[in-house]
């Protein structure tokens, strides 16, 4: 069988097509002003501007534009991987793994219960405090419990990555999605909370049932694994070393300092507006202390943290090039065109069916801007008032929108996120894209139904 182009080249092959899209769709803006120190759109003030069509120049300069754009998300991956890099070096981790599997055979029944619970936990980081780029810290943790149950890599990644995007498409508290989309529709804050409890509740299950029917397969029949034959490549020495070695208190204090780091994380996100710089510190920080703790010499923790950075140069790369997509869209000034374009698509057509053009619109309108609170920023102040003029509540439009941003996020090659994650996994794009599309359909599926109730049978302001 042909082999699937690597994921650089199919970013550079998007590249190519937005260059020419450049050229075909025309060049247009909206004004902008400026709603509590965020720059929105001022609705109706669309406008033909000269054409800026994007050729090879911009094709040679988009990664490094890209690379510029991303640099503190880029050295966030290179940073965090290295402190990741001292900590596996402690071998904790592994013995701390080690741990989950031997208690899962002395209780067999609690074992089906392991990944429901970290699913749930990982979604409502999501729906709460807008988990998202924080995955790629999480995901080196992920893939190597889901291992070491006997499961693969990719339900690893499930059960981080899909675990958060669930809960932020179906969040009901997130700050950087509904906090902004809200605040431009000018509804209260944490308004609509019970039917967005509700929607949280089903995203999640259906996400739960997905991934846990997936595992009871490759509990059946290991070598149904999509990356079956990825998983017998990896390095798994230092993991079946750890079986012969002894759970030390070195490892215990180790593993007890990697807990408390996380769950610093979790309260700094949601409590003091932590972002990338605090969680860098906050793990270069637990790499040093975990060095400490194990004995290891200064040499070995700089090795040690050089392995680990160097284990995240693909992802790196990955997402420097998947950002210098957006500067060429942006450059060509042909997002705001596209938006207008299809927001009028949505006039003259019934509720029922205006409210799934919306969200239809918010997930293609994604793959060129896969940032929660940018598309909110961008979109919501012409939603709004469309959605007045069309009897839809504001409130159903933020939904719409939220639905839209959350789930193809989980799916487009244009997100540095999820490439960075199948980056560090190791997991082809196409690999990634056969197992997750039945749920990304199953869930639009969903979600387009869960937008119904707002529209024909109660009114939610």
């Amino acid at each position: 069988m042909k082999k699937f182009p690597d994921t650089l080249l199919i970013i550079m092959g998007i590249m190519v097509v937005f260059i020419a899209l450049t050229w075909l769709v025309p060049a247009g803006e909206f004004e902008r002003t400026t709603v509590n120190g965020r720059q929105v759109i001022v609705a109706g003030s669309y406008q033909e501007v000269e054409p800026n069509p994007q050729g090879l120049g911009a094709f040679l300069k988009a990664p490094i534009k890209g690379f510029i754009s991303a640099a503190q998300i880029i050295a966030f991956v290179f940073l965090v991987g290295g402190a990741f890099g001292i900590v596996t070096k402690t071998g904790a981790i592994d013995a701390g793994l080690k741990n989950i599997i031997r208690f899962s055979e002395r209780h067999p029944r609690y074992r089906h219960w392991i990944l429901p619970v970290v699913i749930t936990l990982f979604s409502l980081a999501g729906a709460t405090f807008g988990m998202s780029e924080e995955v790629l810290v999480f995901v080196l943790i992920t893939i190597p419990l889901a291992l070491a149950l006997g499961y693969d890599s990719l339900t690893g990644v499930a059960v981080s990555f899909v675990g958060a995007g669930l809960g932020f498409a179906g969040a009901f508290i997130n700050p950087f999605t509904i906090g902004v989309a809200q605040g431009i529709a000018e509804l209260p804050p944490a308004s609509g909370m019970g039917y967005r409890l509700m929607v949280w509740v089903v995203t999640t299950a259906i996400g739960i049932i997905y991934i846990m029917r997936y595992v009871l397969q490759l509990e059946k029949d290991p070598t149904r694994s999509l990356v079956y034959e990825i998983d017998q490549k990896r390095d798994m020495g230092q993991l079946d070393t750890a079986e012969e070695r002894p759970f030390t208190s070195r490892h215990r204090l180790v593993l007890i300092a990697l807990v408390a780091a996380l769950a610093l994380l979790v309260f700094g996100v949601s409590q003091w507006g932590w972002y990338i710089n605090e969680i860098a510190a906050l793990f270069i920080g637990l790499g040093i202390v975990a060095a400490l703790i194990s004995h290891l010499s200064a040499e070995k923790a700089v090795e040690a943290f050089k392995t680990g950075a160097g284990d995240m140069l693909t992802a790196a790369l990955v997402i420097g090039l998947a950002k210098g997509l957006i500067v060429i869209a942006e450059d060509g000034k042909i997002i705001d065109t596209m938006l207008s374009s299809i927001a009028g698509l949505s006039e003259g057509l019934p509720k029922a069916v205006t409210v799934e053009v919306m969200f239809i619109f918010q997930t293609m309108l994604n793959f060129f801007v896969p940032s929660g609170s940018g598309q909110a920023a961008l979109t919501m102040p012409i939603m709004a008032p469309l959605s007045d003029l069309l009897g839809v509540s504001r409130q159903t439009a933020v939904l719409a929108f939220q639905f839209g941003d959350g789930l193809s996020n989980l799916i487009i090659p244009t997100s540095g996120v999820t490439m960075g994650v199948l980056a560090i996994a190791n997991i082809p794009y196409n690999v990634w894209v056969k197992w997750f599309l039945p749920l990304f359909l199953l869930l639009c599926a969903a979600c387009m139904l869960m937008l119904l109730p707002p529209v024909l049978f109660f009114e939610w302001g």
